[in-house]
This record gives structure tokens, sequence and C-alpha cells, in this order.
């Protein structure tokens, strides 16, 4: 059974979301967190990969910065984002694709309490050699809060070049410089939303220039308009 919105209730936590609930559909995008998306009770996902090319799936494993989309989504589902650095996030990278081998049968009823159960029994444990760039942690440390930083400004705080710090993203988190700032800013404005406050002033808040800037930014990392996902989401 495919459905079309999202309803469920959310919880934020450092590097990404979890989620639970009414998996609706969504336009290509591409996001900086790993993520891994799941139907329970038996139904199965329509989704769409880099190339547009449609396929179903019980679960499925994105990682950062890959293109895709949701066409047909299902009534209990998870979503679960992870930091690319992370220690589950770069275990799932590596298992990019069809995923329905990491989705136990037997998770709870509830949509919320399954993503929680499923995000306690995904792959953990160090990956050798696997130890981010010093420098780049450096910056991720220092990015957050911050507002407008330039490329130059990180690679002072990372010790490095600045082509070097832009290889350093682009290889170890999947993605440039500039995305990843705004996925931070992004991350702050859902906090704001979360707590109560307006999109226009969560926008504000994460210092995009208006509600539409905000918009325009969150269709091209999630694949729906910011109203339509916080809305109708109970934020934990």
């Amino acid at each position: 059974m495919s459905v079309s919105g999202w309803a469920g209730r959310a919880r934020l936590r450092p590097g990404g979301v979890l989620y639970g609930g009414a998996v609706g559909s969504a336009t290509a995008h591409a996001h900086h967190s790993v993520q891994v998306i799941a139907a329970l009770g038996g139904d199965e996902l329509l989704m769409a990969g880099p190339g547009g090319e449609p396929f179903r799936c019980r679960a499925y494993v994105v990682p950062a910065g890959v293109r895709h989309s949701v066409l047909g989504g299902v009534p209990r589902g998870v979503v679960l984002h992870y930091d690319p650095l992370s220690v589950t996030g770069r275990r799932l990278a590596a298992l990019a694709g069809d995923a329905g081998d990491l989705v136990p049968d037997a998770l709870p009823a509830d949509p919320f309490e399954a993503a929680c159960a499923l995000d306690s029994v995904l792959p953990q444990g160090p990956l050798p050699g696997a130890d981010p760039h010093p420098g780049l942690v450096r910056v991720l440390d220092w990015l957050p809060g911050r507002e407008h930083v330039r490329l130059s400004e990180a690679a002072e705080v990372a010790c490095l070049s600045e082509s070097r710090l832009a290889h350093l993203f682009r290889s170890e988190l999947g993605l440039p410089f500039r995305p990843y700032v705004l996925w931070l800013r992004l991350m702050h404005a859902v906090e704001l939303a979360s707590r109560g406050h307006s999109l226009t002033d969560a926008a504000h808040g994460a210092g995009f220039a208006d509600g539409a800037h905000f918009s325009r930014v969150w269709r091209r990392m999630f694949g729906i308009a910011p109203s339509d996902f916080t809305r109708t989401i109970q934020w934990m």
C-alpha cells in the first residue's frame, strides 16, 4: 500500500534524525547524512536511484551525497539519518543499496519504537583505518553554530590548504564543504522548529536570508517542503 504524506514521530540526535511513521513520497534529492529507510509490516517502498531508475525494496541504505527519491511510501516505516563519520554511518555506507537483511522481523508495531529498536541493532564497532583526518575533525568540531563560514577560514582551523581540506570533505564526508555547512544550518533550523518556533523564525535563527531560501535548501536536501514534514511530525 503506497502513501504520499508524512506523519509520525521524530527525534533529533547528533549528526542526524530518527523517524517512525508514515513514509511519504519525496522528489529527487541528496543529503549529507547516511540514510536508512525501511518499510514495516511486509510492505515495500518504491524508490529511485541516482539515474532515476525505479525499484522496490523492503529497506535501502543511501550514502551521503547520493541522489535518490521516494516514488511511493508506506503507511508504516522508519527513516534514520547518520553522520557519515560516525561508526554506524561509515559501516552503513559500505553496505549501500538494498538492505532488507538489516531489518529484523521482530520489531515493535509502533513505527517510532521500531525506529529506536532498529537504531540499536544496526552495525556498530570500529572500522580498520577509518579514523578521519585530524584537521577535518578540528573543523567539524569548530563549525556548528557558525554562519556564512568561508573555506579559507576553515582551512586555517584545520592547518591545511584550502584544496586539501576541500578534498577531505569530498573523500571522507561524501560532499563538498558548502553543502555540509548548509546541512548544519538545516539541522539547527529543525532543532528550532522542534522547540515550537515558526518555520520563518527557525529559518532566520539558522542564518537563512528568508523562508523561501530555507525552503529551497530543504527541498534540495530532503525532496519535500519543510512545512510538509514539520506540520505532521511530533518531535520527541
